[in-house]
């Protein structure tokens, strides 16, 4: 039993790797953007298409993951996932234009959408319930550490070398991870029978697709705001259309079984709002520290890394601290955290000592790195094996879209305060708006029963 787990355990960092990679792909690019936009020649507006085509490509293409998953191998899925991700992060490296390097962002993002659910579905489908909160805590970290370093790391690249250096550095980990894994991973049987919902994928896409498109034109300024509104409720409307074509059709893309359980259900719902939290903090800290104290990229990213201190730190004790407290406990402690700490970072100054803005970012993690634990684990506890499959897949729809909205939605609500009230002000009022979402979660899991979950931490 020793040598199986010491191999699951294995498997699992090695996939965590594979999803590191994804998910700092998709981060880090920013902050080469003034950089590549003089390198190409073009608008601030044009050279951020390369970050939101990223992540909507993503959203667009992850639940094709599940069906391909079961038709052709997991192993199989993510081993081509992952050298078609890695192939097009050279060829975006070494770009002759603009439009070509735009079309190897939408490749990496379609191999990415394979690669990420795929990875999670590899760890999980065989695990035992005593064994998933183990398994999630390896596998949660690159969420949580990805977005928190990218800024520091970014900008030390763009500082010290060249923007290309930014997509080079997933070549040696894309290739290491794939020899590892032709070795390391079990070949799996797959379900030739399989049908494909087309109509189903097709009507996904579409809406993910534009809440996500919404969600980035909202970026862009006030005058584009009602066009957004537009797309969102659009996008909304054919969400509600997907619900009943995947409840009622034969054989959905996934099925929404899972939500008929509360631990899976609760952890789509609040722990979307964590999501989007995870996505929107490092971003509105990295961006307040630059523009109202003005301080450098690489300044200030070194301070927001400290939400990536607090996130590694803690992570030694989650799995203890959730079976001490509990699934429940856990949690409202891990949103007291955050509320307190988004609060008090919206009251620093210029001249607050380093290290309360540094500690302040580092518990603002420990919350992060508790809540999505917590979340990851509660989600599949009472989750059989054999449907585990269309929850990841949902799962990894609802967390991509939470993610994606994150950045879109304090850019939009500080720009929104901006025409009220100076921008330092905006940015103030921003960290108490994420503080206070909190408060949503917090009511929502007050409620539930304090032994949820306990299969796995019993």
């Amino acid at each position: 039993m020793v040598n199986i787990m010491t191999k699951e355990i294995k498997i699992a960092l090695l996939m965590a790797a594979s999803l590191f990679m994804e998910i700092l792909d998709g981060t880090i690019v920013t902050t080469a953007l003034p950089r590549m936009s003089q390198y190409f020649s073009t608008s601030s507006a044009t050279i951020a298409l390369l970050v939101s085509v990223y992540l909507i490509t993503v959203a667009v293409f992850i639940p094709l993951s599940g069906w391909m998953a079961n038709r052709f191998g997991k192993k199989k899925i993510w081993i081509i996932a992952v050298i078609i991700f890695t192939l097009s992060s050279l060829s975006s490296a070494i770009a002759p234009n603009f439009s070509f390097l735009l079309i190897m962002r939408i490749i990496q993002g379609i191999s990415g959408a394979l690669m990420t659910p795929t990875a999670r579905l590899i760890v999980l489908e065989k695990t035992p319930a005593s064994q998933l909160l183990r398994m999630f805590s390896y596998l949660i970290w690159p969420a949580l550490i990805a977005p928190a370093i990218a800024p520091v790391v970014g900008g030390f690249i763009v500082t010290y070398w060249n923007w290309q250096w930014i997509f080079l550095i997933n070549i040696p980990i894309g290739l290491i991870i794939v020899l590892i894994g032709t070795k390391l991973i079990d070949s799996d049987k797959v379900k030739t029978e399989a049908a494909f919902d087309f109509l189903g994928f097709i009507e996904i896409a579409f809406s993910s697709g534009i809440i996500l498109v919404g969600a980035e034109v909202a970026t862009r300024g006030e005058n584009y705001w009602l066009i957004a509104l537009g797309l969102i409720i659009l996008g909304l409307i054919l969400g509600f259309v997907v619900f009943r074509h995947l409840k009622t059709i034969n054989n959905p893309l996934f099925s929404l079984d899972s939500l008929k359980v509360a631990s899976f259900r609760i952890c789509q719902t609040s722990g979307s709002v964590m999501w989007l939290c995870v996505g929107a903090l490092p971003y509105i800290l990295t961006i307040f520290l630059q523009t109202v104290f003005h301080w450098s990229a690489v300044k200030a990213g070194s301070y927001v890394l400290f939400i990536f201190v607090g996130n590694i730190g803690i992570k030694p004790f989650t799995n203890p601290i959730i079976r001490k407290l509990g699934y429940r406990g856990s949690l409202l402690s891990s949103f007291g955290m955050v509320f307190i700490t988004s609060i008090a970072l919206a009251f620093i100054q210029i001249d607050t000592l380093p290290i309360w803005i540094m500690f302040l970012a580092l518990v603002s993690g420990v919350g992060r790195s508790l809540a999505l634990t917590a979340y990851s684990g509660l989600s599949f506890s009472e989750i059989a094996p054999k449907d585990r499959n269309s929850a990841n897949t949902l799962n990894a729809v609802v967390s991509t879209l939470a993610q994606g909205m994150g950045i879109s939605l304090i850019t939009v609500i500080v720009n929104l305060l901006q025409i009220y009230f100076s921008i330092t002000l905006a940015y103030k009022l921003g960290f108490i708006f994420l503080g206070l979402l909190m408060l949503f979660p917090a009511i929502e899991v007050l409620f539930l029963p304090k032994n949820i979950g306990h299969a796995t931490i019993s």
